[in-house]
C-alpha cells in the first residue's frame, strides 16, 4: 500500500508540530524552574495561565473553535488530573535535575498501558510487557536504591506520570470528540483556579518561616514581581498556549503512534535546557536509566496499530 503525497505532507507537518511543541514545553519547564526561586507555584499557575487563556480566547475568536466543552464533568475531571500532574512535576523540578524529572515523567505510556488493560480490558502484548519491565528497570537504575544518593523526590514525577496517564485514558474514552481548544482552555482555567486556591490557602494557613524556607515554592504566597519576572511569565504563557495547540493539532493530522514516538524528543530538549540553564550533566548511571525508560516508552507507543484509531493526546 503506497502513501499519498498529501498523507506524507500531513505526517511531516504533524512531526514538525510535535517537535516544536515539546521544545516549547522543555523551555517553559526550564523557565518555571528558574522562576521557582522568586515565585511560588501558585503564582506561576495564576499568572502564566491567565496569559495563556487570553491567547487561546483570541485564537478561538480567529478560528471559530469552541472554548466550552460538550461534557463538563469529564472535561473537568480530566483538567483536575492534569493539574495534579503538573503540581507534582513542577514541585519535582525544585529537587531534581530537569532531565531526570523529564525521564521519570515519561513513564506515562507504561502507566497508560496498564490502566487501559485494567479499566478498558485492552490486550497487553508481549512487546508492551517488555516495555513495562524495561521502564521499571530504568526507574530503579535512576533511583539507585543501593547507593547513598537515593532520590526520593523521583516519586513526584512518577506520580505526575500516573495522573497524566489517567487523563490520557479519560481523554481517549470520554473526551474524544471535544474541541482541542476547549480542552486546552479549560485546562488553563484549572491552573488559574489551582493558583488562586493555593495562594488563598497559603494566606489562610500562614505556614511558619521554617517550612516556607524549606519548600518556598509550595508554601509561599504572592511575591512582588519585577519587570523581568513579568516578561518571563508572558513568554511562559505564550509557550504554554503554543504547546497546547501544537500537541493537539499534531495528533489530529498524523498517526498518533508516530507523533507519540517523536513526543519523546522532549527528553532530549530537557537535557539540553538543563545543561544550558543549570549546567546539569547526568552521570553514566542516570543516562543508562534514561535510555531504558525512553526505550520502554517507545516499545509501548509504537506497538499497536490500533493507536491510529484509539489514542488521543490531551491538549495541555
Amino acid at each position: 500500500m503506497t502513501t499519498s503525497p498529501q498523507t506524507t505532507d500531513r505526517i511531516t507537518q504533524g512531526v514538525l508540530l510535535i517537535l516544536f511543541a515539546v521544545a516549547t514545553a522543555a523551555l517553559g519547564d526550564a523557565i518555571v524552574k528558574l522562576s521557582s526561586v522568586d515565585m511560588s507555584l501558585w503564582q506561576i499557575f495564576a499568572v502564566r495561565s491567565t496569559i495563556a487563556g487570553v491567547l487561546l480566547v483570541a485564537l478561538a475568536a480567529l478560528t471559530g473553535n469552541a472554548l466550552f466543552p460538550q461534557n463538563t464533568f469529564w472535561v473537568g475531571l480530566r483538567t483536575v488530573l492534569l493539574v495534579l500532574a503538573w503540581i507534582a512535576y513542577y514541585t519535582a523540578l525544585t529537587f531534581l535535575d530537569l532531565a531526570i524529572a523529564a525521564v521519570a515523567a515519561y513513564t506515562n505510556p507504561i502507566f497508560t498501558v496498564l490502566i487501559a488493560a485494567i479499566a478498558l480490558k485492552e490486550r497487553v502484548t508481549a512487546r508492551q510487557w517488555i516495555g513495562v519491565f524495561l521502564g521499571f528497570a530504568g526507574v530503579v537504575v535512576i533511583l539507585n536504591p543501593t547507593g547513598a544518593s537515593l532520590q526520593t523526590a523521583l516519586i513526584l514525577p512518577i506520580l505526575a506520570a500516573l495522573f497524566y496517564s489517567f487523563a490520557v485514558v479519560l481523554t481517549r474514552t470520554k473526551c474524544q470528540h471535544e474541541d482541542y481548544l476547549a480542552l486546552a482552555f479549560n485546562l488553563h482555567i484549572g491552573f488559574i483556579t489551582a493558583g488562586v486556591l493555593g495562594l488563598g490557602l497559603v494566606l489562610l494557613l500562614a505556614p511558619g518561616p521554617e517550612l516556607a524556607s524549606k519548600s518556598s515554592f509550595i508554601f509561599t504566597g504572592w511575591s512582588d514581581m519585577t519587570a523581568k519576572l513579568w516578561w518571563a511569565m508572558v513568554i511562559l504563557g505564550l509557550l504554554a498556549a503554543s504547546f497546547s495547540v501544537g500537541v493537539a493539532r499534531s495528533y489530529q493530522i498524523a498517526p498518533p503512534q508516530i507523533i507519540a514516538t517523536f513526543d519523546y524528543s522532549y527528553v532530549a530538549f530537557a537535557i539540553l535546557c538543563g545543561y544550558v540553564f543549570f549546567q546539569e550533566q547526568p552521570d553514566l548511571r542516570e543516562y543508562v536509566g534514561m535510555l531504558l525508560v525512553v526505550g520502554a516508552g517507545l516499545l509501548v507507543v509504537t506497538n499497536s496499530k490500533s493507536n491510529d484509531k484509539e489514542q488521543q493526546s490531551p491538549a495541555t
